[in-house]
C-alpha cells in the first residue's frame, strides 16, 4: 500500500506517494513529538527497515507525515503506533522548516508541526517496525 503525504506541487498541497516525495525533494508536511522526562529527552534509533536514515540516534521522536488528519491527531497516533503510549496529550509548540540530503538520492524537505509531551513515569513499548532502540 502506498503511503500518501501532503506535499507542495506548484504551490498547492496535494497527496504524493511518500517515497516519491523524498526522491523528488518535495516540501511536505510532517509532525514530530519530543517526549521529555524532567530534563531528559527520549532518544530513538530508527529501524533498519526504514528506507532512509535507519539507525541514527535522534532527539526528534515520532517523525511522521500525515494526510487527512489534524496534526494533533497525528501526534497522538504516532505516540501509540511507535511507542505504545495511548491516551497521551502532547502540547503544540510551533512549526519549523528544514531541508537535508538524507542519502540514497533522497531529500527531506519538511514543514514540521512540533509537539512536546512531558512525562514522569511511562512504560514504553516500541514498535520494532519503527524503532530498533530508545533511551533517555
Amino acid at each position: 500500500m502506498d503511503i500518501l503525504i501532503p506535499a507542495w506541487i506548484d504551490g498547492q498541497l496535494q497527496p504524493v506517494e511518500k517515497l516519491q516525495t523524498h526522491l523528488r525533494g518535495l516540501k511536505h508536511k510532517a509532525v514530530s513529538v519530543f517526549v521529555m522526562r524532567s530534563a531528559e529527552t527520549l532518544l530513538q534509533r530508527r529501524a533498519m527497515s526504514k528506507y532512509h536514515t535507519p539507525r541514527p540516534l535522534s532527539q526528534c521522536l515520532l517523525h511522521k507525515s500525515g494526510m487527512g488528519r489534524s496534526w494533533f491527531d497525528c501526534a497522538q497516533r504516532r505516540l501509540e503506533e511507535e511507542l505504545g503510549l495511548a491516551d497521551q496529550i502532547p502540547v503544540y509548540r510551533g512549526t519549523v522548516e528544514y531541508r537535508a540530503d538524507v542519502g540514497g538520492g533522497m531529500i527531506e524537505h519538511e514543514v514540521v508541526e512540533i509537539f512536546t509531551l512531558q512525562v514522569t513515569q511511562i512504560n514504553i513499548h516500541p514498535n520494532p517496525e519503527e524503532l530498533m532502540d530508545h533511551r533517555w
